[in-house]
């Protein structure tokens, strides 16, 4: 993978988009298959342009409401805008670090008035797939966000002792901000000496962020798979599990008039195809920001229903 490996506290990686681009290409043997291939998208410069062809807007988090700690712009005006219309709004992330609480308290920071239902992450689909584990897991996430929607399973952090990832049934790697590389080898080595489920509630190989991109589980998920032949099992975009869970929030909808909206053509777009829904593909902030756009469509054969200068 072309990601370079980092072990600071925060994971961010002082890469360029074509690094991040080329690292999402090399695992597209572990992403959904496209089918039927499309050749074709409309450029528009925001969401208001679409708004009469859709009645339900998913949108990413990370480069559509917000870069790191920060909102864009215009989002919370658009999100008020399309309630203002009718529309029905979902939030649709990989965000699995934080306890769906916190995730709550942090949009609404940023001037967004989500209800609980209506944020979908890849880790409420993670747990949703978990109700009734017997098993004893061991957790890849960071101590100092809590376990607060956790404490139905049996779960010891991964950190120092070997012993740990020997002694456990299986792996969740739903954090990386404290991952270290001392860690990852760690966890290689036991699934060499014994291969054990492998669930991952972040797909996600990066992330943009104010400064630069934070490594994600989904990087050291697809490095692990690389060395130990251990396919682990993704829960979030672009697979279709998070999607279902949204569309049972949702209730009966014509698929037809459901937008997703998102930064990434390997998550967002690909996740969108993959559920039978139109897409948007965001050019102006997250991960194509200032990049040509339209050259990583064509490499990439990921075709968006439209690409959008800004929400």
């Amino acid at each position: 993978m072309g990601v370079r490996e980092s072990a600071g506290s925060d994971h961010l990686t002082p890469i360029s988009v074509e690094e991040a681009y080329s690292s999402y290409e090399a695992v597209r043997h572990r992403l959904p298959k496209l089918d039927p291939i499309r050749t074709n998208y409309r450029s528009v410069s925001t969401l208001e342009e679409t708004m009469n062809d859709f009645d339900v807007f998913l949108l990413d988090a990370f480069g559509v409401l917000n870069i790191g700690e920060t909102a864009i712009t215009e989002t919370p005006d658009r999100v008020r805008s399309l309630r203002a219309a009718g529309k029905r709004v979902l939030v649709v992330s990989n965000a699995a670090g934080f306890p769906h609480a916190s995730l709550m308290a942090k949009y609404a920071r940023l001037g967004y008035d989500f209800a609980p239902a209506d944020v979908v992450t890849s880790r409420t689909t993670l747990l949703a797939e978990m109700n009734g584990s017997r098993s004893h897991w061991g957790l890849m996430a960071t101590r100092g966000t809590g376990l607060e929607d956790l404490d139905f399973l049996d779960l010891t952090y991964l950190e120092e002792d070997p012993a740990v990832y020997d002694a456990v049934d299986g792996f969740l790697m739903i954090g990386s901000a404290t991952w270290t590389e001392a860690r990852q080898s760690r966890l290689e080595n036991s699934l060499l000496k014994r291969p054990r489920p492998v669930l991952v509630g972040n797909p996600d190989i990066v992330a943009p962020r104010e400064n630069g991109f934070s490594t994600e589980p989904g990087f050291f998920a697809h490095r692990l798979a690389d060395k130990t032949n251990v396919a682990p099992q993704f829960f979030g975009k672009p697979f279709h599990n998070i999607f279902d869970l949204a569309f049972r929030r949702l209730g009966p909808v014509d698929k037809t008039r459901v937008l997703m909206v998102g930064d990434s053509l390997h998550t967002d777009i690909l996740g969108a195809r993959t559920a039978g829904i139109s897409s948007a593909l965001i050019s102006g902030y997250g991960f194509f920001a200032g990049k040509d756009v339209e050259a990583a469509i064509i490499r990439s054969g990921i075709v968006p229903d439209y690409v959008v200068d800004r929400p």
